[in-house]
């Protein structure tokens, strides 16, 4: 590993967290509130304010998640076969093939198979009614019409399982609502609106180093924290790049290592980070001021006043820069005693 040059090692005592703050808050404040549009996909992703408040709160999951799958070779430069696989992923439900009705006077659901969109979609009537099956295992099948009669009698349950059984995964990947095919600089590739990373990730087609995914979260669930806090930095680089904004990825790194450090993603917030401060009157000074102070008492905590918040709250030197740094002087009256005891001996 090559050491870094001189001049761009920070100084000791440099206060990098203040720094860093400021680096990514000021531009921050100049954002637009708009959304983009990403090619092929009929999904309106946002960017800039709204996107870094999504990825500093930590969201356990992405307002518009979407993925871009990249093929191996004979796949990439092959267009009849990147579409098949795109036709493969496109996650369907049964509320797509079927129409659901629920009858509350006989407490019974009815789903109507469309014959002609199961046929287009490659799927069998009797492949439908196995995957009805595993969830209500007394559903009743008369040619395309499935009738379903749950032991319960509650109207509530029923609705309930009327919205489950619409949201039941019958085709391609869970969560993937959309696939298409896109030409880049090194053939095609398949984006997505939805994401499920565990799933495309044991499809035989595709280049798994090169997958990309906007949830954060899922990447931490996949692939661990590390990968987390790697996806953290590209996505909000990312995010002040499409504003035209330069931020040092140092700053970014900073960021993310803080919210990844214990193992996890956490969020900047008063239940992240800000709230889980070392220090009692740092907690305090941020929010939730009366909760932060009684439950310190009731512990019998103690401040060790080793932060900044506390130390200015209390109008201490802060213990950054030249703060770190402390003198210890001898007075001229004590040299003279000292050299007189000396002689003494």
């Amino acid at each position: 590993m090559t050491k870094p040059k001189k001049d761009t090692l920070v100084q000791t005592g440099e206060a990098v967290g203040i720094i860093a703050a400021q680096s990514i808050g000021e531009p921050g404040t100049q954002m637009t509130m708009r959304t983009f549009h990403y090619a092929g996909v009929a999904e309106q992703v946002p960017t800039g304010l709204p996107r870094l408040i999504e990825i500093v709160d930590a969201r356990k999951t992405a307002k518009k998640p979407l993925m871009d799958i990249y093929l191996k070779h004979e796949y990439a430069n092959n267009e009849e076969k990147a579409r098949a696989f795109a036709e493969s992923i496109e996650g369907l439900t049964l509320a797509s093939v079927a129409y659901l009705e629920e009858d509350f006077a006989t407490k019974k659901i009815t789903i109507t198979i469309d014959e002609e969109v199961a046929k287009e979609e490659g799927l069998q009537i009797s492949e439908i009614v196995k995957i009805i099956k595993k969830l209500i295992a007394n559903a009743t099948q008369e040619k395309n019409v499935v009738t379903l009669k749950p032991r319960t009698s509650n109207l509530r349950s029923l609705r309930r399982l009327s919205n489950k059984l619409k949201a039941l995964h019958v085709k391609g990947v869970p969560n993937i609502s959309r696939a298409m095919i896109l030409r880049g600089p090194k053939g095609f590739f398949v984006r997505t609106g939805g994401s499920n990373l565990a799933e495309v990730l044991k499809r035989e087609e595709i280049d798994g180093p090169a997958l990309y995914t906007n949830d954060i979260k899922e990447v931490e669930k996949t692939l661990g924290i590390e990968a987390a806090r790697n996806a953290i930095v590209h996505e909000i680089n990312q995010v002040l790049s499409l504003q035209g904004l330069d931020v040092d990825v140092r700053h970014l790194m900073l960021l993310a290592d803080a919210m990844c450090a214990s193992g996890s993603i956490k969020s900047i917030g008063r239940h992240g980070l800000s709230g889980e401060k070392a220090g009692i009157l740092a907690r305090a000074a941020f929010e939730e001021t009366l909760k932060h102070l009684i439950n310190a008492s009731v512990r019998g905590e103690e401040d060790k006043l080793i932060g900044v918040t506390e130390n200015i709250i209390i109008g201490q030197t802060i213990p950054v820069g030249t703060g770190l740094v402390r003198l210890v002087m001898k007075r001229t009256a004590d040299k003279k005693k000292e050299a007189k005891e000396e002689k003494e001996e």
